[in-house]
């Protein structure tokens, strides 16, 4: 049962070796195991730049009017005063949440919930424009 023993021998010799080769970017908690090689980072940083240059290129072809979540609410809440009945028969709640995932899903792809500068869900655009047409929804139903 020397293995409880084990592990912290182990972490101690890894210290003991960054502390003597001057490695001072060790995060404690972390794992060696578990820290990148700045060549595995820079691998890592292009592919990262590399789907978000491409995320970027998604909607360019598309009319402003279909690739903006705000402008594709506001025609639906249209419809839905203009013809209720129709937007009722038409399921449109139920509708809504596939035809704006991959607009938000876009959106999203370079968010990052784990970064200090984070901008919150309820503070992004597409996410206020929802609650709005939400509580539109809900004192046009009351």
């Amino acid at each position: 049962d020397n293995s409880s023993e084990f592990i912290p021998k182990c972490r101690t010799c890894r210290r003991q070796a960054r502390e003597q080769s001057g490695e001072g970017d060790h995060h404690e908690g972390l794992s060696s195991d578990e820290e990148l090689t700045p060549t595995e980072v820079d691998e890592f940083q292009k592919s990262r730049d590399n789907v978000l240059e491409d995320s970027r290129k998604i909607f360019e072809d598309v009319h402003a009017d279909f690739c903006d979540i705000r402008k594709i609410l506001l025609k639906f809440q249209e419809w839905k005063e203009k013809l209720p009945e129709s937007y009722c028969d038409a399921y449109i709640s139920f509708c809504l949440p596939k035809l704006l995932n991959p607009l938000i899903r876009v959106q999203l792809i370079s968010w990052n919930p784990l970064e200090q500068n984070l901008t919150e869900l309820e503070e992004m655009p597409w996410f206020r424009a929802i609650e709005e047409f939400s509580d539109a929804e809900n004192v046009s139903e009351s």
